[in-house]
């Protein structure tokens, strides 16, 4: 049997706010380094404090893995490059539309309440795709950023149900 395999990935774009958490980490830790010379429990806590900045920091560094399987599409949130995640898997048989990010197909889903789920760069050149995917309970907008491959994979495995440029 001939399985459909394609797999991409994007890295997240940093955002003024993740380059203000990083410059608060690097604050607190240098003040946590100062006030540990202060008395022993300031060395406990500081040290604690630095410890955690330590964790915290490689995990704003984040990418996100797309693999399309025979039907199936998986969203793998990597931390760090070294944490994996499986953020959200769907199947193409409860996808109603999947269409790049300003075509009018998608009008109509604009006035409904979906939750939004972004898997894409967030790069102003990036040329996203939206996916709207109804579950037991809610409708969801993904976003996502798939290349040329898992584009044709899909095309051949569910073609009534992809929009393209």
């Amino acid at each position: 049997m001939n399985e459909l395999y394609a797999e991409a990935g994007v890295k997240r774009k940093e955002t003024l706010g993740t380059y203000a958490i990083r410059f608060l980490l690097i604050f607190v830790a240098v003040l946590s380094f100062l006030l540990a010379s202060l008395s022993p429990i300031m060395l406990i806590i500081g040290t604690v404090i630095i410890v955690l900045i330590v964790f915290m920091f490689p995990r704003l560094n984040v990418e996100y893995e797309y693999v399309f399987c025979d039907g199936q599409l998986d969203f793998d949130k990597i931390m760090g490059n070294a944490k994996r995640k499986t953020a959200l898997k769907i199947d193409f048989e409860q996808v109603e539309i999947m269409a790049p990010l300003r075509s009018h197909e998608l009008d109509q889903y604009a006035r409904e309440n979906l939750v939004v789920k972004d898997f894409s760069s967030r790069s102003k050149e990036a040329r996203p795709y939206v996916i709207i995917f109804k579950s037991a309970d809610k409708k969801l907008k993904i976003l996502f950023e798939p290349n040329e491959k898992m584009i044709n994979c899909i095309k051949i495995k569910n073609s009534r149900k992809l929009v393209e440029y």
